[in-house]
């Protein structure tokens, strides 16, 4: 039995040091290859730079940073209480024979392919939005509409879990106290489980600010910096995929480039979310 625990044991760790070191050449290779080419373009004309021209050498992605963050603000405004009303709705509210049917729905939307959220966003939400709202329909806003929608499977999944595992001695007690059941789980249950709820948020950021093909389709991929959420923008992950395949020499590089600056952008909403963590564990002790 011992040695079987071993093997285990080592199996588990293999697996462990696998996954580090698929991380560890991942930024080897970004940063090798990034960091060079912001030493040509120089810092601040790399990341301050509006002008994205690389038949004439300028490589500046400050239009793309400021257009990633723009739709990914958007998504989060839109897709966060939406999740989160769901997945209470799911965990303390939704009848068993309702549950079997919504459930299954949500989960269903993480299975759906990036292009056919971007074929849907591209039928069906530039037509409402240029009809009703003005321009052409490729914006800021439908982006963020449709990432709104494709991060919903990760927030609802994640919270419901989270609003599960919280036992139900907060629930039952702010009940005993004379509290309805809205503020038992807003003023209780919601504080006890938002480590999780956080989580969730956070993988869904991830998700929408990753997001490429889908944001190509609707986006109207305009490398310049937007004057209105009716406007078309570019985002660093659109801007990569679209022209890594012609890319050479310095070019290419500052497309890769851009993958380091998204990168630290993801590791500084983990940094974030960790220390808004920490403190919010540290409250609750």
């Amino acid at each position: 039995m011992k040695h079987k625990e071993k093997l285990f044991e080592i199996i588990f760790l293999v697996v462990a040091c696998i996954s580090i070191a698929a991380v560890a050449c991942i930024c080897v290779f970004l940063f090798v290859n990034g960091i060079p080419a912001m030493a040509k373009i120089g810092l601040f004309k790399f990341l301050g730079g509006t002008t994205w021209k690389p038949g004439n050498d300028k490589y500046g992605i400050f239009p793309m940073i400021v257009g990633s963050l723009y739709i990914t603000g958007g998504a989060i405004a839109l897709g966060v209480p939406v999740g989160i009303f769901a997945a209470v709705f799911l965990a303390r509210y939704c009848p068993k024979s309702i549950y079997k049917v919504v459930k299954p729905a949500t989960d269903l939307l993480a299975g759906i392919p990036s292009v056919v959220y971007g074929f849907f966003g591209l039928m069906v939400i530039v037509p409402m939005v240029r009809n009703f709202l003005g321009g052409d329909g490729m914006s800021i806003l439908t982006a963020s509409f449709l990432l709104g929608i494709m991060i919903l499977p990760t927030i609802i999944g994640v919270t419901e879990s989270s609003i599960r595992a919280v036992d139900d001695a907060y629930y039952e007690g702010a009940l005993a106290l004379g509290a309805t059941k809205e503020a038992s789980i807003f003023r209780c249950v919601i504080p006890a489980a938002r480590s999780g709820i956080l989580a969730g948020v956070v993988l869904g950021i991830g998700r929408a600010i990753g997001e490429t093909m889908a944001v190509v389709m609707v986006a109207g991929n305009q490398a310049r910096i937007p004057s209105g959420i009716l406007k078309g923008v570019r985002t660093m992950t659109a801007n990569v995929v679209l022209e890594m395949g012609y890319s050479t020499g310095l070019h290419r590089e500052a497309l890769i480039a851009t993958g380091v600056v998204l990168f630290v952008f993801i590791l500084i909403i983990n940094v974030v979310f960790r220390i808004i963590k920490g403190k919010g564990d540290v409250e609750t002790s």
